[in-house]
């Protein structure tokens, strides 16, 4: 006897664009916080962070709804319910590119694909701390489930 056969699970951009902007910041926490911490484990160790001790930056991701606003609390990156005092804007597409060095960031955002407002040296010197990692963001786990989604958005277009 067949087994009738399963749909396939959303897409994780409309799965994340259906339940992200709706989940409160103490859910994103224990989400976001440690892979942030892993990933800039060596930064933040050497105080490259620490000009975002008691400011906050948001990352908009404009096409999916989702708004991550960050702080620094004693060497750690954690989520704010505060809005930010500098915003990054974009799509997800850009961030990932962003994130993997796939393109250049001052390319992105002189193409406009990604923009900038609010406190501009806040937001440029969070820009270039992310820009100044020479292997990018994608690395180890993060590395993983940033080609995963790039290949499952891929596969829903």
């Amino acid at each position: 006897m067949p087994f009738p056969s399963l749909p396939l699970p959303p897409a994780p951009h409309r799965l994340v664009r259906s339940v992200g902007p709706r989940m409160p910041v103490a859910l994103q926490r224990p989400l976001v916080e440690p892979l942030l911490n892993r990933t800039f484990a060596e930064p933040l160790a050497e105080g490259e962070f620490d000009a975002l001790a008691g400011r906050r930056v948001s990352l908009v991701i404009a096409d999916l709804g989702v708004t991550l606003t960050l702080s620094l609390a004693g060497r750690r990156l954690v989520l704010s319910a505060e809005p930010g005092e500098a915003t990054i804007r974009g799509g997800w597409r850009e961030f990932l590119c962003l994130a993997t060095r796939r393109e250049d960031p001052d390319s992105l955002f002189f193409q406009r694909r990604l923009s900038l407002e609010g406190d501009t040296e806040l937001g440029l010197m969070v820009k270039n701390l992310l820009d100044g990692r020479e292997e990018g963001l994608a690395q180890g786990r993060l590395g993983e489930w940033l080609v995963r989604l790039e290949r499952l958005a891929a596969r829903d277009h």
